[in-house]
């Protein structure tokens, strides 16, 4: 019994950047308002999804998925972040440090392959325009979405499982902002090659076939494009798709780094700030990058305001 209790904490102090204390105070004014902004776009795009009969089609039920997606996200890492900035002992409990670690981890396998399908669509939607409300019909969009969901959940009971499962001999101190597998697997006093060799499979499942697919999706994008005869329809095309680009390339750019790279000493600081970039930044710029480069959205947003307007007077 002794054993089982120095092995496992009753609580973990997550350090973050708490040898450098000058950089807590720009450190939570950035954070709050990024959290205020992921809150407020996300919360927007759904709701403008949902109210306006124009954009009940695929490809915005599953930017539905991804806001709703990326406000759970944010949520279960972010207000704890905050708290421990402004307090002296920086500290979460073994059960919130678990949740923290299965919730985040599961949202976060889920977008992966969530962008994926998204690609999947916008490849239908341009280069089968014939054929795209029967390739993209509403059970497949329901099928897709629930395999994505299911997947990313299934991958973190599985991530959550064999990374508590490793012994801590009573190490707490985790160098990061919040319970991630990485930072966790640091403080085992085993070996854990074994974990991190996992570890890296799952991430060549989540990250990298997800990123090719959509490499390979948008080769064949860009070639349909390209032989589009009107203006307008290749600007509308290439605006579509361009802002799922950035998408892609922030989430997956900063998220291959961090679980792809072999660990060492000299990345954690680097790696910290890279998890709070796809951890806190893409999640507030999702809904930005959406709305202002798609005429859609903001032709949605100014019907719904005008529909606001008209029922006041």
């Amino acid at each position: 019994m002794n054993r089982i209790n120095e092995s496992v904490p009753q609580e973990f102090i997550l350090l973050g950047f708490s040898d450098r204390p000058w950089l807590e105070l720009p450190f939570f004014v950035v954070f709050l308002i990024s959290y205020i902004l992921t809150i407020m776009g996300n919360l927007a795009i759904i709701i403008v999804s949902r109210l306006d009969s124009k954009l009940h089609t695929p490809m915005y039920f599953f930017l539905t998925n991804l806001s709703f997606l990326d406000l759970c996200y944010t949520t279960s890492t972010v207000p704890q972040m905050l708290v421990n900035i402004c307090s002296l002992r920086k500290v979460i409990s073994y059960g919130g440090c678990v949740a923290q670690l299965f919730i985040s981890l599961a949202l976060g396998s889920t977008e992966c392959l969530l962008l994926a399908v998204m690609s999947f669509d916008r490849f239908a939607a341009i280069c089968r325009p014939l054929h795209y409300s029967i390739i993209m019909h509403h059970k497949l969009c329901l099928q897709l979405a629930a395999a994505s969901w299911v997947s990313g959940f299934s991958n973190s009971v599985l991530q959550s499982t064999l990374t508590l499962q490793m012994p801590l001999c009573g190490h707490k101190e985790v160098d990061h902002f919040f319970c991630e597998v990485p930072a966790l697997l640091r403080l085992s006093c085993v070996d854990t090659t074994a974990n991190e060799a996992e570890l890296f499979f799952i991430s060549v499942l989540f990250l990298l076939i997800p990123v090719t697919l959509i490499l390979i999706s948008y080769a064949f994008i860009v070639q349909a494009v390209l032989r589009i005869q009107s203006v307008e329809g290749r600007q509308k095309a290439f605006g579509t798709c361009g802002s799922h680009l950035i998408v892609v390339s922030l989430f997956y750019g900063t998220a291959i780094y961090m679980y792809l790279q072999p660990p060492s000493p000299a990345s954690k600081d680097r790696g910290k700030m890279v998890s709070l970039f796809y951890g806190i930044i893409t999640p507030m710029l999702n809904p930005l990058i959406y709305t202002l480069r798609n005429k859609d959205v903001k032709g949605a947003f100014k019907r719904l305001i005008a529909r606001i307007f008209l029922i006041k007077k």
